[in-house]
């Protein structure tokens, strides 16, 4: 038997977060299972190792600030010890819909929602979500590691459905705004610069969040933040679902957690947190991470109380982990 759940060989610069047989046996004692309905204080800062349908009855209602979903997408696709396979949108769309609507008791009156999906998923998810909620916007964000097609576009985009149970909601768009180098720096009458700053380091200006997000780098071995998840979400895209959809102490609940993403970003900025995951191997690599975090509550692209464009030379130091490498054995 080898010392890692992970078989690959993997070089010496590889920061990916991998786990020890020990660490296994270790990570999965904080794992919590719900056998008859809980209060929120019970699952909080919590990883719920079990199938969703088997504990969305379990939970308590009214505690969630912001719902984060990142279902399987519609098409066929293996997560370590499960499978998803594609359906039609239609299909998809009524699977969608055996599910979603037992999760709104779950929502404060002022709560959002972020729903995730591809191109083949977010028209059936559209479909569901604007029945039971209201839908404020639709997010495409660039996933610039998509496949080259001979026959067909590129495929490097994703949705994300914005959405709130009222109209009493929390949007923070102080905290969410984008430092983009300045490529026409216009200045006023006096010859100061308009809407912008300059540096040593070059022109800046603050920009308003859009639902455009081309500033996001999709996981990859040499980020800290990386693991063998096929589908994992940058730490960078759920930063700022959360501050700008809540606020320090608010409860963020995902409950299709995979390896522990949302509720990592969560407790790095401050929120309570509770994630369901199935799948045990995902479960250990997220209480790995919330380790981790404990120590590093650095944000790759994220810095300063902004947001820097992806792969900025201007990016702060303070952007990338120290001390601790992503493949680090706590055991």
């Amino acid at each position: 038997m080898t010392d890692s759940t992970n078989e690959k060989a993997r070089s010496v610069r590889n920061r990916t977060v991998t786990l020890s047989q020990k660490e296994v046996l270790f990570y999965q004692t904080r794992l919590v299972k719900l056998s008859k309905p809980v209060q929120h204080c019970d699952i909080e800062n919590k990883t719920i190792n079990q199938d969703f349908f088997e504990t969305v009855d379990f939970l308590p209602d009214r505690f969630v600030d912001l719902l984060f979903i990142d279902p399987p997408y519609n098409l066929t696709k293996s997560f370590s010890t499960n499978a998803f396979k594609e359906k039609t949108t239609l299909e998809y769309a009524r699977w969608f819909e055996s599910w979603f609507p037992q999760l709104l008791r779950t929502l404060k009156p002022t709560a959002s929602v972020y729903v995730c999906g591809d191109w083949r998923s977010s028209v059936a998810v559209h479909l569901v979500v604007e029945k039971y909620l209201t839908v404020r916007n639709r997010i495409v964000w660039e996933r610039e590691k998509g496949r080259g097609a001979k026959a067909n576009w590129k495929s490097c985009a994703e949705d994300i459905w914005f959405c709130t149970v009222s109209d009493d909601y929390t949007f923070n768009v102080e905290a969410v705004k984008l430092k983009r180098k300045v490529i026409a720096p216009y200045t006023d009458t006096e010859g100061k610069p308009k809407d912008w700053t300059a540096t040593e380091n070059g022109n800046f200006r603050l920009t308003h969040p859009s639902n455009i997000w081309t500033d996001l780098t999709v996981p990859f071995w040499s980020m800290p933040e990386n693991t063998d998840h096929p589908t994992q979400k940058p730490e960078k895209l759920v930063a700022k679902a959360i501050l700008a959809s809540s606020n320090p102490g608010d409860f963020v609940f995902d409950p299709f957690l995979g390896s522990g993403t949302t509720s990592v970003v969560a407790k790095k900025l401050g929120r309570r947190y509770a994630g369901i995951e199935i799948d045990l191997t995902y479960c250990c690599l997220a209480e790995k991470r919330l380790a981790i975090a404990e120590h590093d509550k650095s944000i790759q692209g994220y810095a300063g109380g902004v947001f820097w464009e992806r792969n900025s030379a201007q990016e702060p130091k303070l952007l990338r982990a120290k001390g601790i490498q992503g493949s680090l054995r706590l055991f």
